[in-house]
């Protein structure tokens, strides 16, 4: 959506080819790159009361052509200090809750 008021939607294509459509919750530029957080977003609301609500956290990426992908953060220093920055920024708007173990991404 492009009105004023509206959710900023992002699609993404996965490996497989598969399109999924996720809300742009917050994005970032660091000295070591630009960063996104977005949440899923699904046509069944049932699916949405199923959700996890977990962040998912992609590095903005250009390629050769120009063109601009998401992608996976591979450095887990990195995801962690972006996953970090991004909780604090959104903890104001969000309840966050912590999570021990390895970070997904």
């Amino acid at each position: 959506m492009s009105d004023e008021y509206g959710a900023d939607l992002v699609s993404v294509v996965d490996d497989e080819g598969n399109r999924h459509e996720f809300e742009l919750v917050d994005a970032i530029e660091t000295d070591d790159g630009r960063y996104v957080a977005l949440l899923p977003v699904y046509d069944d609301p049932a699916d949405s009361l199923n959700d996890d609500g977990e962040l998912i956290i992609l590095e903005v990426v250009e390629e050769e052509s120009g063109e601009e992908v998401l992608a996976p953060i591979e450095d887990d220093e990195v995801f962690e200090e972006i996953a970090g920055i991004f909780e604090e920024r959104l903890s104001d708007l969000y309840e966050i809750e912590e999570v021990e173990g390895e970070p997904e991404k």
